[in-house]
């Protein structure tokens, strides 16, 4: 398995890893990741301690704790923060080594940190109701034909931010600050809530179109969220 194959190679060559256990801190809440650790301690015989809570939390007790900090790895969510610890200076470097460089994109790594996995930003819409133009972009949505149309979380969310930083890289400052102005002229409503309720603003019509992650959506068809949730993804 490639993930588990690179999950053990980072823990060899990040950490001070004794030969007994590893120590990771953890913003993420995936089972996925626990199933990772468990066939890495089967296949190394090393033992994986998890250590979770929330990314400020965590954050916080990393600094208060300074060298006394006995975490090895740091995981969480969103490249934005892990640029933002990294501006901090509480990461090693050493993520580029030349099996790095080989195996993962220059764009999702630095000299203290790689992505083990990315994520889909998107825009939802219902397409019962919504017809929207061909090869629908991010950049569209400051135009005037989506004036009162658009529902977006509040611009502190992690997620908002490396979506503006993603179009400031790719367009420049001067143009993403127009971009923004337009975009904020066509909200439907103020911002507020989580992706989810993006998502349950579409499908009540309160907005035509959302932007969100997707996985998102698979929780709320899942029905874990409750049968409002579910149907409302359905649309």
């Amino acid at each position: 398995m490639k993930i588990l194959f690179f999950l053990i190679f980072i823990i060899f060559n990040f950490s001070n890893v004794s030969a007994a256990e590893v120590n990771i801190f953890s913003s993420r809440h995936y089972e996925s990741d626990l199933e990772l650790y468990k066939k890495f301690t089967g296949k190394t015989g090393i033992k994986v301690n998890v250590i979770s809570g929330k990314d400020n939390a965590l954050q916080k007790r990393i600094v208060d704790e300074g060298k006394d900090c006995l975490g090895d790895l740091y995981f969480t969510a969103d490249a934005g923060r892990l640029g933002a610890f990294e501006l901090k200076g509480l990461f090693q470097k050493g993520a580029n080594s030349e099996f790095i460089k080989k195996n993962i994109p220059q764009n999702f790594r630095s000299n203290y940190w790689v992505g083990i996995a990315k994520r889909a930003r998107v825009i939802y819409y219902n397409p019962t109701k919504t017809n929207p133009p061909k090869n629908l972009k991010y950049e569209d949505l400051s135009k005037e034909i989506f004036k009162g149309k658009i529902a977006i979380r509040q611009s502190n969310n992690i997620y908002n931010q490396s979506l503006v930083a993603s179009i400031i890289e790719h367009n420049g400052l001067n143009e993403t600050q127009e971009w923004i102005k337009g975009l904020v002229k066509n909200f439907a409503r103020q911002p507020k809530g989580n992706d989810r309720a993006q998502i349950l603003a579409v499908a009540a019509g309160e907005a035509e179109y959302a932007i969100a992650n997707t996985y998102y959506l698979a929780l709320m068809l899942s029905g874990k969220k409750g049968e409002e949730q579910k149907n409302a993804a359905k649309k």
